[in-house]
């Protein structure tokens, strides 16, 4: 299982761009931590997701 902004999901083995894809993520507006380490956006496609991993996706918001 992996956690993903506070929700658990049963996926393992999954490449975290893969993931974002799946789930509507823009890549361009978000941010990704895993494990407490921010993932840079050019390892989205080699960064593996790991059964016990916890990760936060935050997006960007603009306002004035």
């Amino acid at each position: 299982m992996i956690k993903i902004n506070g929700e658990f999901f049963d996926y393992s083995q999954i490449p975290l761009l893969q993931f974002l894809e799946e789930n509507g993520y823009n890549r361009v507006t978000i941010a990704v931590e895993r494990n407490e380490e921010i993932v840079p956006k050019s390892t989205y496609d080699t960064c593996i997701l790991q059964d016990g991993d916890i990760v936060e996706i935050v997006s960007f918001v603009g306002g004035g």
